[in-house]
């Protein structure tokens, strides 16, 4: 498994969590908890959890090129919703799965 992650800081990081998987909900597979989200791609699952200074996301899929892809999927529509502060730092970073 292959597995890329960041955090990225901004105080709204629940709004955005929240917006994002409603947003992709009419096409994936999405769950939410509060500020804990789960959004299944044909080829990946990004996980995120946020908090008052952040949101901890997490890509993760068996084809590492699938995987690298997503990080910029995943960060522009974040972007998006964060349009106020955007762009947001992310420094992905490749982890043991």
């Amino acid at each position: 498994m292959n597995v890329i992650a960041t955090r990225v800081v901004t105080e709204n990081g629940g709004k955005y969590v929240r917006q994002l998987c409603k947003h992709w909900s009419h096409k994936l597979q999405t769950e939410v908890d509060g500020d804990l989200g789960t959004v299944t791609f044909p080829n990946a699952v990004a996980t995120m959890a946020a908090d008052g200074q952040g949101i901890d996301i997490a890509i993760s899929g068996q084809d590492r090129d699938d995987v690298e892809r997503l990080t910029d999927v995943v960060a522009r529509h974040i972007d998006r919703f964060a349009f106020r502060e955007a762009p947001l730092a992310y420094d992905w970073q490749w982890r043991e799965g």
